[in-house]
């Protein structure tokens, strides 16, 4: 450690200062490196002050899109508001700095911390047992399939097919698909709800599960969700709740009360952790006491005065992650739950189911609503009205990026043409919810008006549109010296 500057005052008053000595290498630092390291010529740096610096990369910020910066209405990603007070509870020193090669005796606060939020998942899920390992939701999704068809090769009785919405989220059948399975489309209504008489037809002895979203993708709730648990278990398969939509059920239902034997549940989702730009995540699996076996190694054993993880467990479906998991997620998801409790989690699934039944009817006389029943925590209109007048979806969602709101997401569910699909989440105010509605109008106005200004949006931004077609089919990520 260097030492500190000492400041010493003189007999005459003046101040003086006395710098501590220097430690400048006897050799060059080229000749310390080794010869690769060193550069053949002088780096053509520019010669920049700090302020200067810190302008530019806070100039650069403001260009970014971001919940704390702004409305970021992205359906079924739930951006919700991320409290500073997860960030700044996660970078305690002791959660922070503890490190997965530690011996167990010196981490036990960390595994109480992994035990209660898998015991606080059990209970709001109504599952039996949670692992925290996976760290995403479609890894969440794998690993709570390699749970179904280690549960049907103990029973003697392997699977080949599991079935699905046609209104699920794409990593469900490409969970299943990679997971060796063959994905089997179910229809929905006309209701935008499964189709019984469709998923009866497709039943049978070779069924490993149904993998369903409740709500689904169109923000509707499915109200026979305890007769297709019959119908899944009738023929020995599982019932599988993909668990992106879970901020609408929070202390209002349980998947484990409506029959399901697996869900995967998005920490960076519905517990407000910060998520995009690829990650981190966490999707832990709950699963009913039956399917607890199966539970991916290790698991944690909590004791009445000790924590430890416990390897043997000869029907695992093994290990699926390099540790345990994404420990930062947790901790904030952690801190989330604590600091809401079982009442503020309540008012979170309602506030958030208000948040998008106002803004769905405030917006239905000017986009087409194609399911007009109420509606859960997010919602889908159609761009078919607008695209009458040659503007697309696409189109409204660049002109959304000229009045500084992100657009919602667009194209998906797939079984809605010209999709918007809105989730406002529970953490926005109704002045905001009320902006957005102004912009969205004021765009359907101008698509009657001046449809061009939307066909060529955006107008403002630091970069306007981008050929995305071409980028899709003329990848180029290759490095090039400027």
């Amino acid at each position: 450690m260097s030492e500190p500057l000492l400041f010493e005052i003189s007999s005459e008053g003046r101040k003086g200062y006395s710098l501590p000595p220097m430690d400048v290498p006897e050799k060059p630092l080229s000749d310390l490196l080794p010869e690769t390291a060193v550069r053949s010529k002088i780096a053509e740096l520019p010669e920049l002050s700090e302020m200067e610096v810190i302008r530019h990369f806070t100039h650069l910020s403001t260009l970014n899109h971001h919940v704390d910066k702004g409305f970021y209405p992205l359906g079924s990603c739930t951006m919700k508001y991320n409290p500073k007070i997860n960030d700044q509870l996660a970078e305690l020193p002791g959660f922070s700095g503890v490190h997965p090669f530690q011996e167990v005796c010196d981490i036990e606060g960390a595994l109480q911390l992994m035990g209660d939020l898998a015991c606080y998942l059990a209970e709001i899920s109504g599952m039996d047992e949670v692992t925290l390992q996976p760290a995403a939701g479609a890894h969440g999704e794998m690993s709570g399939i390699k749970i179904m068809r280690a549960y049907h090769e103990k029973n003697g009785n392997p699977r080949k097919k599991i079935i699905l919405p046609d209104s699920a989220h794409g990593t469900n059948p490409a969970s299943a698909a990679i997971s060796g399975y063959e994905a089997v489309q179910i229809k929905s209504t006309d209701a935008g709800l499964v189709d019984l008489e469709d998923l009866k037809a497709h039943l049978d002895e070779e069924v490993a599960g149904f993998m369903l979203t409740n709500p689904n993708t169109l923000g509707l709730f499915e109200p026979q969700v305890c007769e297709i648990a019959k119908l899944i278990h009738s023929v020995d398969a599982l019932l599988y709740m993909d668990g992106a939509n879970l901020n609408a059920l929070l202390g209002l239902t349980r998947p484990g009360d409506m029959g399901f034997d697996i869900v995967h549940i998005n920490l960076h989702k519905t517990f407000s952790t910060p998520h995009g730009g690829g990650g981190p995540g966490s999707g832990p699996v709950g699963v009913t006491s039956r399917l607890a076996p199966f539970l991916p190694m290790p698991v944690i054993n909590c004791g009445k005065s000790s924590y430890s993880l416990d390897w043997n467990r000869p029907d695992s479906i093994g290990k699926i992650h390099s540790f345990y998991g994404n420990f930062g997620v947790m901790v904030r998801a952690y801190v989330y739950i604590r600091m809401l409790g079982a009442k503020g989690l309540l008012r979170v699934s309602e506030d958030a189911i208000l948040n998008a039944n106002y803004m769905m009817r405030k917006l239905e006389k000017y986009f087409l609503l194609p399911h007009t029943q109420h509606h859960m925590h997010e919602f889908v209109l159609s761009g078919d009205w607008q695209k009458e007048k040659g503007v697309k979806t696409l189109d409204i969602a660049k002109r959304l990026l000229d009045y500084g709101v992100h657009a919602p997401t667009v194209y998906f569910p797939l079984i809605v043409h010209e999709a918007l699909m809105i989730e406002p989440t529970e953490t926005e105010s109704k002045e905001t919810l009320d902006e957005f509605i102004e912009i969205m109008i004021h765009i359907a106005e101008e698509v009657e008006s001046n449809p061009e200004i939307v066909q060529n949006a955006p107008q403002t931004t630091p970069v306007r549109r981008l050929d995305e077609a071409a980028a899709a089919r003329s990848l180029d990520v290759q490095y090039r010296e400027s």
